[in-house]
């Protein structure tokens, strides 16, 4: 191919992909009020709307558990569940089915709850938890020992999103090794977040690191992004991986 045939050459053009073969998303902010995804019942209904229109049929809605921020409990959590569902009931345009655990933040409190076994699961007893986005919290690889310890699986949520590993890539198969599953967000695809998280996803996508891929949804610009990212190469790719376990929740 020539020089001036590889500078034309033009991008092939995938039709948009199926989310409906995921089943299940199993990470987003839609119960309202708690934090900082859906704050009325009305966006939580309007978010579920969109995400059933993409093909879901089930949500795993998953609060942030923050000690310092959003002091969540299951209590507060699982009341806004049934919230959600009573509403839902009474939505005629409406036909999924939502359930919920948490997006934990790694904290002390964290690995307190962790001890006492005091955890919401998903699925097959996985923990969802995320991680400081500045610096790299020294307890992580106690943390994780520790859930796998108490009986939990833990799936590191956004794993492509944190750039203290960029240049430290190998990390994110040290994390896999340890039977750590690492979730993508959808949206990372499209370069929402930014173009190295992008470059950064689509290379875990390349070497088949991901078990799980969430919408992270807070918001209906989230849906917006998760549309445009239809089309995306690597999502096509990562759909017809075989890899992911969402089908499986």
């Amino acid at each position: 191919m020539s020089i001036l045939s590889k500078i034309f050459k033009k991008k092939v053009v995938l039709p948009p992909a199926d989310l409906s073969v995921l089943k299940t998303d199993m990470h987003s902010h839609l119960i309202p009020g708690i934090d900082d995804g859906a704050q009325t019942i009305e966006d939580s209904l309007e978010l579920l709307r969109a995400m059933q229109d993409l093909g879901f049929k089930k949500v795993i809605t998953t609060p942030h558990i923050m000690s310092d921020h959003y002091k969540n409990t299951r209590e507060i959590i699982l009341k806004g569940l049934d919230d959600v569902r009573n509403a839902i009931a009474k939505d005629d345009e409406l036909n999924i089915e939502i359930d919920a655990a948490a997006e934990y933040y790694l904290d002390e409190n964290f690995i307190k709850k962790i001890k006492e076994k005091d955890l919401l699961t998903f699925g097959d007893n996985y923990v969802l938890f995320e991680l400081a986005f500045m610096i790299e919290p020294p307890n992580i690889v106690d943390a994780t020992f520790e859930m796998q310890l108490a009986g939990y699986k833990p799936v590191l949520a956004h794993a492509e999103r944190y750039a203290y590993w960029y240049n430290n890539y190998e990390k994110y198969q040290d994390f896999v090794d340890k039977e750590i599953l690492l979730q993508l967000n959808i949206n990372s695809l499209v370069g929402y977040y930014s173009p190295i998280t992008k470059k950064i996803a689509d290379r875990m996508v390349d070497d088949g690191l991901f078990s799980f891929i969430g919408s992270d949804c807070h918001r209906i610009d989230h849906i917006a992004a998760m549309r445009d990212s239809l089309t995306e190469e690597h999502l096509h790719k990562i759909l017809n991986s075989g890899k992911l376990l969402n089908h499986t929740l």
